[in-house]
């Protein structure tokens, strides 16, 4: 067996980015960056008022100084005069600044009369004036490929002046459950048969990282059928099968496709919940085998998958995102496996507090529903106390 973290270098190793496309600024969010962002325009592209009030020069204003209004500005309708000493435009916000004015005495510290206006006493010494280029020049790069486009990315794309962004195509991730026992959601289930579940469960975290999940029918365990689904499934970007990936005399997934394209790069993984586990290519294809059990699945789905799927949408991959806290109970040793415990995690007046649950049998799907994270002991860990810290991987966020 490897360890998780060769486990998954060597599946990293398998993925390449996905193909590009161009998409309506409307369809970017989600989306990964096959480009830079560069900035088509200056924004502001004028020094624009950052209140409403009046536009001076800022040598000239003092207490009780008074000025003549000669103009107005407002955004979008610049006033294109020549302001002389002595006097002012009045000014609303977003709009252009005049040439030669350079402060912007807000509303409140002014006493108007007809077209007169007069500076109270007691003035603000901010020039509520907004740069030209204060936000960014034409040229800047903005955002560098690779980056996940968030909403606030989608607002500066707009503002740099771009309707369409090139992005990676959304990865297609196949996936196969393989088992006579399994029957769907809904459909009769024999008295030996179980509902397939991790199928289901895995497109759902599939689709949540910005990828196209696929749920092939599910294979009988018979060689021939079970072969011509994992061939349909390697025309995605990712195949991914669940169960049969071990070594019982039901196990088909390795013996119906060897000489059929399959090409293994690693068989178990030191790890608990998720043991066999396998990866490779089915004729180019990476191909990710998880265990049948869906605790096990939903949990290498965060630890292998997740990365995976980032790398094929152009990404970097990662182990996911871990945190430390403080442990609420103690805790026996820990087995030659690395140990991904479900677990329920607190904050308690700024500490983050993590109790694992009870039990940790694999059956337990349901225990898995009712965690918001995974506490990651190390092989061979010792036992721990109440209050010592753990790494955890949240599962909520």
């Amino acid at each position: 067996m490897i360890s998780v973290e060769e486990a998954r270098a060597r599946i990293l190793s398998l993925m390449s980015p996905v193909g590009r496309e161009v998409v309506a600024i409307t369809a970017a969010c989600g989306r990964v960056l096959a480009q830079d962002i560069v900035a088509r325009r200056t924004q502001p592209p004028f020094n624009a008022s950052a209140m409403d009030g009046y536009a001076a020069r800022n040598d000239e204003v003092a207490p009780g100084a008074v000025f003549r209004v000669v103009g107005e500005a407002a955004a979008g309708h610049g006033w294109q005069g020549a302001a002389a000493p002595g006097q002012a435009v009045r000014i609303f916000t977003g709009a252009p600044v005049p040439d030669g004015l350079d402060r912007i005495i807000i509303q409140e510290d002014v006493t108007r009369d007809g077209d007169t206006i007069t500076l109270r006493d007691t003035l603000d010494e901010a020039a509520y004036l907004r740069r030209a280029g204060l936000d960014f020049s034409a040229g800047e790069t903005l955002l560098t490929k690779g980056t996940r486009i968030t909403p606030e990315n989608v607002a500066l794309i707009a503002s740099a002046g771009h309707a369409l962004v090139t992005v990676h195509r959304k990865p297609r991730v196949a996936l196969l459950a393989t088992g006579d026992e399994l029957a769907l959601p809904g459909d009769p289930v024999g008295d030996s048969g179980i509902i397939s579940s991790n199928n289901f469960g895995l497109a759902a975290m599939i689709e949540s990282l910005h990828a196209s999940a696929e749920i092939l029918p599910i294979a009988l365990d018979e060689a021939d059928p079970l072969r011509a689904l994992a061939l349909e499934g390697a025309q995605a970007d990712l195949f991914v099968t669940l169960g049969g990936a071990s070594v019982g005399d039901h196990d088909l997934i390795r013996p119906a496709l060897t000489g059929h394209g399959l090409e293994l790069d690693l068989y178990k993984v030191a790890m608990r919940p998720g043991k066999p586990l396998m990866a490779g290519r089915l004729n180019g294809t990476p191909m990710v085998g998880l265990p049948g059990n869906p605790v096990s699945a939903m949990v290498c789905g965060r630890v292998f998958l997740a990365p995976a799927i980032a790398v094929l949408s152009g990404m970097e991959g990662s182990a996911p995102a871990t945190r430390r806290a403080v442990l609420d109970i103690d805790i026996g040793k820990n087995g030659p496996r690395e140990h991904y415990m479900r677990a329920r995690c607190v904050m308690d007046d700024g500490v983050l507090r993590c109790t694992p649950f009870d039990s940790q049998d694999s059956s337990r799907l349901a225990l898995l529903s009712r965690a918001n994270a995974l506490m990651i002991r190390p092989m061979d860990d010792p036992p721990r106390d109440a209050g010592q810290e753990i790494t955890v991987i949240l599962l909520d966020v």
